[in-house]
């Protein structure tokens, strides 16, 4: 992990990227073994969470995310999320990141919620 970047800051880094659909900045952040689950799906390893990760990315024509609330503890970071795919696509989100003692992601949950 970068000198003086804390977990907080490597998570709103992430949501940033993911914006961007940066995958080679995301892939960058990954552990070897990390898993993804969300509503629909759960992977396990790198190359899984990189190609599910993709295809989120070729299925929008933008994202956008907004950060409502942060919570952190020493391996986690849970943002509460306001995302808006093209436009129009509103989802509330709460994304778990867990991390490795480098800095790297080893784990996404996500969860989707309500607005109201």
């Amino acid at each position: 992990m970068s000198a003086g970047m804390t977990l907080r800051d490597r998570f709103v880094d992430y949501l940033r990227r993911y914006a961007a659909k940066d995958l080679d900045g995301i892939a960058a952040m990954f552990s070897e073994d990390v898993t993804l689950r969300d509503w629909n799906l759960s992977v396990r390893g790198r190359d899984a969470a990189i190609a599910e990760t993709r295809k989120n990315f070729e299925s929008s024509t933008s994202i956008h995310i907004e950060v409502l609330r942060v919570l952190e503890n020493a391996n986690s970071v849970a943002g509460e999320l306001r995302i808006v795919v093209d436009g129009h696509i509103e989802l509330f989100v709460v994304d778990v990141l867990d991390f490795d003692s480098e800095g790297r992601i080893t784990a996404i949950r996500a969860f989707l919620g309500r607005g109201d």
